[in-house]
């Protein structure tokens, strides 16, 4: 069955660069830009990949974030993933990235982007994907402090095609970003959000109307609401979830009681993501082979996902 989830043609919508840091490769950066981790070993680290929930992920995440230091580094980090990438079918990948992260432990957000630009431009020659870059918010970061990096964004509208919001989701609701993502727009940027991941369903619903976003990221949470899955379906908004995300984040107890079906039967235009899979134990064929195992999928049911994800996608028809 992997080998016939990797032939099958499909986008990733919700991917985080920065989660795509391998122990070794975070071990080889740290010994280029002499930056210390606190664990000794590559497998050490590897073992520190166990979290109770998305703070205990995050803290993890942004102190390994500390070995991404220039240019090179980023484009390193985006190469690494579009090979994996290519391997398991994605012919078109949206790729998420934090620049906060990076600016607000001194990276200048020109570097950031002049790594990852040329990783992107690469990427059709190079691995036959083609790629873009979705800027995502903090969002237990002060607004203001978005509004700033959406002035810097503004001079990258080339690579730069849409925002998103991420990080913390629970106490730190979409709406607070209303004036912010009113910005993105007039800039023609695209939109798109975390929401129903650990928050509630009220979050998804401030993401549609406050924040006017064009798919939603992860949304599990929205079966939790009748009137909400009518919505998606029948507005036909796009959920990018992560199914070993959901798990290892304890979300979801396991993947046999992933809302997945629940989801599909009310209609909705559901993609599967890897999220961050250095951190959660699989890229995106593995999502789709570990949710064929547990819930059973047929094939027509996997085509029709991997087809979802294309149609989802801010590329272009052809």
């Amino acid at each position: 069955m992997i080998e016939q989830i990797r032939a099958l043609p499909k986008a990733e919508l919700h991917l985080h660069i920065e989660g795509t840091l391998e122990p070794d490769l975070a071990f080889a950066l740290a010994r280029r830009n002499g930056v210390e981790l606190r664990f000794p070993t590559v497998e050490a680290l590897a073992h520190a990949y166990d979290f109770a929930d998305l703070q205990s992920f995050l803290n993890l995440y942004y102190e390994c974030m500390t070995v991404l230091r220039r240019p090179a580094d980023f484009a390193d980090l985006a190469n690494a993933y579009l090979e994996r990438a290519a391997r398991d079918g994605v012919r078109h990948a949206e790729m998420f990235f934090d620049p906060q992260a990076h600016t607000s432990r001194g990276v200048a957000l020109d570097d950031v982007i002049a790594g990852l630009r040329s990783a992107v431009l690469e990427a059709p020659a190079r691995h036959g994907i083609s790629a873009t870059l979705i800027a995502c918010f903090v969002r237990d970061r002060p607004v203001a402090e978005a509004m700033d990096t959406l002035e810097g964004l503004a001079q990258h509208l080339d690579v730069v095609q849409g925002v998103g919001l991420d990080s913390a989701e629970v106490g730190n609701p979409p709406s607070a970003f209303r004036e912010v993502f009113a910005a993105a727009e007039q800039l023609g940027l695209r939109k798109v959000a975390h929401a129903g991941e650990e928050g509630p369903p009220a979050y998804v619903w401030e993401a549609l109307d406050v924040l006017g976003v064009e798919r939603v990221d992860h949304g599990i949470r929205a079966v939790e609401d009748a009137a909400l899955l009518q919505r998606l379906a029948s507005d036909r908004v796009p959920l990018t979830v992560c199914p070993l995300s959901n798990v290892r984040l304890r979300c979801v107890e396991s993947l046999e009681q992933h809302p997945l079906p629940q989801l599909l039967d009310a209609g909705v235009l559901v993609t599967i993501n890897s999220d961050d899979p250095a951190y959660f134990g699989g890229y995106v064929a593995e999502n789709y082979v570990a949710l064929q195992r547990a819930l059973g999928l047929d094939l027509a049911t996997l085509e029709a996902l991997a087809h979802n994800s294309l149609v989802a996608s801010f590329a272009a028809a052809d």
